[in-house]
């Protein structure tokens, strides 16, 4: 179960008040409705807004769609707008969250990035979920375009953009070698926006409220909020909205000891003490996911467990995915166990170096980004392991791995 608002950390622009799903009607009377026909202004206004994307690269919105219209206008061929609701790291949940409370908010967000840019076909993509979404596209008469909602595979890497091109394209959901990148050559070889869901959320709100309301959150470097998906031992998952600027110790409960993933699984492990005045910010959000691990857990085992399911989750294709993060898991599995190591960090930091920047995608990336800062963090634990012993007191796994089989 994951719930939401909890605590409130600014007043809600994103999530439906009391965690009740909006109908189109309940949405409308909230909101208002959108008003189409000036794609001119409303690119405008998202570039005054600062909004990034919130699926992780935290690109500029603007950017993103401009080039897509340029690719458009340069090849001739109507772009296509593909709403990224695949969210295929397993700890968040904000995603999910949002299309479950407001869908509408999306499917706004999705009819005005494709005016645009001048698009012919729209997707929302999504790993579950289909069939409420559908009926919620039925409830909306007045749409200038057909939405298609698809299904794609429960994978890690299915929502990374040029796999979710190629699935929707009916081919598989695996990375291509991005060249030329998806917003010229996407979808059936057409210029394809591929946007994530919260960032097409808060293009509706931006549309409706201007580019100045959506920066009274944030900061001026890194106007707006952000969904977060937030994990800390004992409590319900929960889901909640927060500014960027706001210290991570407001959202979790941190101690002097233990430690913080802050990101997702290609995100980065921090101190608690360290982590808990480091203000929210695009440069270590990435999927959105604040995981705590207290201390009496061991952030090696937590780190190998996850480090196994992303070798495991590698699309197969590329040498560094295919031969090095089967074997930097293993090599961690090997730290993750108390006794001698022999070379085993000095290995893992040559292979790290070695895969890096060499995938279709950027997972092994990611995956090394993990590795290193567990490395950093855990430095002590890894001396403890070195002479024989943990120092953690329970042995229950914390982060979610489907199909663990550790």
């Amino acid at each position: 179960m994951t719930a939401t608002y909890t605590d409130i950390f600014m007043p809600p622009r994103l999530l439906a008040p009391g965690g009740a799903p909006a109908d189109f009607a309940t949405h409308e009377q909230r909101y208002g409705p959108v008003s189409y026909g000036n794609p001119a202004q409303l690119l405008e206004t998202v570039g005054q807004s600062g909004l990034t994307g919130r699926g992780g690269a935290a690109f500029a919105t603007y950017r993103k769609l401009v080039s897509v219209a340029d690719a458009g206008r340069r090849t001739g061929r109507a772009p296509v707008v593909v709403a990224n609701g695949a969210e295929g790291e397993p700890a968040s949940h904000k995603d999910k969250t949002l299309l479950q409370l407001s869908p509408h908010l999306v499917l706004d967000g999705l009819q005005l990035a494709a005016e645009a840019v001048g698009a012919g076909e729209a997707y929302l993509a999504v790993e579950a979920g289909a069939s409420y979404l559908e009926a919620a596209l039925a409830e909306r008469r007045r749409d200038p375009l057909t939405v298609k909602v698809v299904r794609v595979p429960k994978r890690f890497l299915s929502g990374q953009s040029s796999a979710l091109t190629s699935y929707v394209s009916g081919g598989a959901a695996l990375p291509q070698h991005q060249r030329p990148p998806v917003r010229e050559r996407g979808v059936n070889r057409a210029p394809t926006l591929v946007q994530n869901v919260e960032t097409l959320a808060h293009l509706a709100l931006i549309a409706r409220y201007g580019a100045d309301w959506f920066r009274a959150a944030g900061t001026p470097s890194e106007p707006g909020s952000a969904l977060c998906t937030v994990h800390v031992p004992g409590r319900e998952v929960r889901v909640v909205e927060a500014p960027f600027g706001m210290p991570i110790g407001r959202l979790l409960p941190l101690g002097p000891t233990g430690a913080v993933l802050v990101g997702g699984y290609h995100g980065t492990w921090i101190p608690a003490s360290e982590a808990a005045q480091l203000p929210l910010t695009t440069s270590y959000l990435g999927a959105g996911v604040l995981a705590m691990l207290p201390a009496d857990h061991c952030g090696l085992a937590e780190t190998a467990r996850v480090l196994r399911y992303l070798a495991l989750e590698s699309a197969g294709q590329c040498g560094p995915c295919l031969n090095g993060l089967p074997r930097i898991a293993a090599a961690f599995q090997a730290l993750a166990t108390p006794g001698p190591q022999g070379t085993t960090r000095t290995d893992i930091a040559r292979w790290s170096g070695l895969v890096e920047g060499r995938g279709a995608c950027h997972h092994p990336d990611g995956t090394v980004r993990l590795a290193r800062s567990a490395l950093t963090t855990f430095a002590p634990e890894l001396d403890a392991h070195a002479r024989g012993f943990c120092t953690a007191t329970t042995q229950t796994p914390l982060l979610p791995v489907p199909n663990d089989r550790t």
